[in-house]
């Protein structure tokens, strides 16, 4: 009598029922360098400030070291935005205190990740104005 190949036999479960054994396909591996990026809860990316020197109005340069970084805000763009920012889009500009945000490297360039509550000002991205908006120019 021949002997049915072990696929085709079921094999009694502790319940009873018999169970049959199926190949099992291979699980689809996950991208480990996903491109897109999602931020969670009330996070921004920002662009920080290449530097924290500043020019005074006379062109006077002051280093970065020269005062109290703490006290300090700076204006940064907005690069990425989490799913629960109310008061900012990417694109915009932001005034914050850079001693909230943590600093983070992503595709070589240094951002700062913040917190929505620490944004104090939010200052849109100018729009392209269109041909009716523009201010005449001179003629001769």
């Amino acid at each position: 009598m021949p002997r049915a190949s072990e696929k085709d036999d079921p094999t009694p479960t502790p319940s009873g029922k018999p169970q049959t054994t199926k190949p099992r396909k291979p699980r689809a591996k996950k991208a480990t360098a996903d491109p897109t990026l999602r931020l969670t809860g009330d996070r921004l990316v920002v662009r920080a400030p290449e530097n924290g020197e500043r020019k005074t109005s006379g062109g006077l340069l002051i280093p970065a070291t020269a005062m109290p970084a703490p006290k300090r805000l700076s204006w940064g763009d907005v690069t990425l935005i989490g799913p629960d920012v109310r008061v900012a889009k990417a694109g915009d500009r932001v005034l914050f205190l850079p001693s909230a945000g943590l600093e983070v490297e992503l595709d070589g360039q240094d951002l700062v990740l913040l917190r929505e509550r620490d944004v104090q000002a939010v200052s849109e991205a100018p729009a392209k104005p269109s041909a009716k908006e523009r201010a005449p120019g001179q003629y001769l």
